[in-house]
């Protein structure tokens, strides 16, 4: 009997020892924003435009519409939203950070906006167009967009802005489960539309293509939960320079030029991970 209490005793002495050992080696969560966390995110988005000149240059035409309007263009309200062989269609927003330091990260980003031409509009126009047919559309200097038969002007597979920020973090309050952060930064990027353009008589071209480049200024409010779960709203003003928009297919030399300013406003969840302290 002895000799089993003395067996058990040990026992419960190394197992109380390796306890202690293990509690002391544990691995502990880092908190949102130490260097070497991670976060994805995807979210979706509404955005406006300005008022922008589009130059139009081909084979027997160089003109430029002023002062052309678009808006962009929401999907409704359905699964597709969350369907993982539909999510690409609505106007979503993706990012996967890494803090290089605390409360610094590096971000890279696709915004996938919509630009949309409004078609119920007259423009003014300067420049020539040598098919008859066409000019005689111009009329006193302007040329009224609604028929389509002149042109159709969109980027709705879509506008994507494929970019990479800074963003600094700053703690606003923290409680055992949540912490609440906003931080600021900036962006810079290029920009690969689909862009579905139908000029005069000619086939609509719809293909993805390097078009330009854009940058931007952003600021969000970060909710943390548990440490893993994000919740983000996201404000972004920027600038779009597209000087290389195909109107055409088969690879002719026709082309589209604009330039404008954006505002964004987003919002969705994300996950934060590769949280273990060394």
């Amino acid at each position: 009997m002895k000799k089993f209490l003395k067996i058990s005793l040990l026992l419960f002495a190394s197992h109380f020892a390796f306890g202690q050992t293990t509690d002391e080696v544990a691995p502990e969560k880092k908190n949102f924003g130490e260097k070497g966390t991670m976060f994805v995110f995807w979210g979706w988005n509404r955005a406006g435009f300005t008022k922008s000149d589009i130059h139009f240059k081909g084979d027997g035409y160089d003109f430029v519409l002023h002062d052309v309007v678009a808006h962009d263009r929401p999907s409704d309200l359905s699964w597709d939203y969350i369907n993982p062989g539909k999510v690409s269609i609505p106007q979503f927003n993706f990012r996967l950070g890494y803090f290089i330091k605390d409360d610094l990260a590096i971000v890279g980003a696709t915004d996938h906006m919509k630009y949309v031409m409004d078609q119920d509009q007259t423009v003014d126009f300067t420049g020539k167009i040598s098919d008859p047919t066409y000019a005689a559309m111009v009329q006193n200097g302007q040329v009224n967009l609604k028929d389509e038969k002149f042109l159709t002007f969109e980027h709705t597979d879509g506008l994507n802005y494929v970019n990479v920020g800074i963003e600094k973090y700053k703690k606003i309050s923290s409680s055992k489960n949540i912490d609440l952060l906003w931080s600021y930064g900036g962006g810079l990027g290029v920009l690969f539309p689909k862009s579905n353009v139908k000029l005069f008589g000619f086939e609509r071209s719809d293909r993805f293509h390097v078009a330009g480049f854009g940058t931007d200024l952003r600021a969000n409010i970060n909710g943390i939960f548990w440490k893993r779960w994000m919740a983000r709203v996201e404000g972004k003003i920027g600038y779009i320079n597209m000087p290389d928009v195909k109107t055409t297919l088969n690879n002719k030399p026709d082309k589209a030029s604009h330039d404008f300013f954006f505002g964004q406003i987003n919002f969705g969840i994300g996950y934060v991970f590769n949280l273990k302290k060394k």
